[in-house]
């Protein structure tokens, strides 16, 4: 099992949130960044550590999950991660794996949310975010001219949500695209994950993006798309951009 991994890690400190306690989890290949009301790192290393436990089982009795770039039906019985991941690779048209950092980044978040009414967990450029005053998000896209100068306010009342990025210039996740980044907001980081993976898969050029974010419409469930290449972007939905 390998979660997406972005380099530089500077994109990390692109959420804006000086005011939480920040600390890192790492887990064999999962290394989660995480902003909270307090230091929760060894609650948070255990509940990662459960749920990799969790994928891992179910990747050794069923291989397909970790290798289908395709779709799979929905088990009959699996880990309740193992579903929503199934699930939103079905809504994408992508295998489940496409939401692997989402998922993991989602479901510590939510437990921590028993212990900090404020969370955001980024795991490989995959945020999961509930949140108590407005934060910006800021929008790393590789060697584009916008990288840092652009970002997404996220109001409390919308969240909790993911803003998952997928990107074919940056990182070593498979993607048949060229995006520099391709930014997806919805109230699951598990389907936004899948969702940028799929459409990131449709952007090779420029003339490509409109098509792009066509295709993004039509996966239900989906907030918004930000989708840039090179000095180019394309936006839809609930979309509030910022200068950074």
């Amino acid at each position: 099992m390998k979660e997406d991994t972005f380099q530089p890690k500077e994109y990390r400190h692109w959420v804006e949130g000086k005011d939480l306690t920040e600390f890192t989890v790492k887990v064999k290949e999962t290394d989660l960044y995480i902003r909270a009301t307090s230091n929760l790192e060894r609650k948070a290393y255990r509940i990662t550590l459960k749920y990799r436990q969790q994928l891992e089982r179910y990747i050794e009795q069923n291989p397909d999950f970790q290798s289908s770039l395709k779709p799979l039906p929905t088990p009959e019985r699996a880990p309740r991660i193992v579903v929503d991941m199934i699930e939103a690779g079905q809504k994408a048209n992508v295998g489940p794996m496409a939401a692997v950092a989402g998922a993991v980044a989602e479901y510590v978040g939510r437990e921590l949310l028993k212990f900090s009414p404020e969370v955001i967990v980024e795991n490989g450029g995959d945020i999961f975010l509930k949140i108590t005053r407005k934060r910006v998000v800021g929008i790393f896209a590789g060697d584009s001219p916008l990288t840092g100068k652009l970002g997404m306010e996220i109001n409390p009342q919308d969240t909790p949500m993911g803003v998952c990025t997928s990107s074919g210039t940056v990182g070593h996740s498979l993607s048949y695209g060229k995006a520099d980044a391709v930014v997806v907001t919805a109230g699951s980081a598990i389907l936004a994950d899948a969702a940028a993976t799929a459409i990131c898969n449709k952007v090779s050029k420029p003339d490509d993006i409109n098509d792009a974010i066509e295709f993004g419409q039509n996966i239900g469930g989906l907030r918004g798309i930000v989708i840039i290449l090179g000095g180019n972007i394309g936006v839809w939905g609930e979309i509030k951009l910022c200068e950074t």
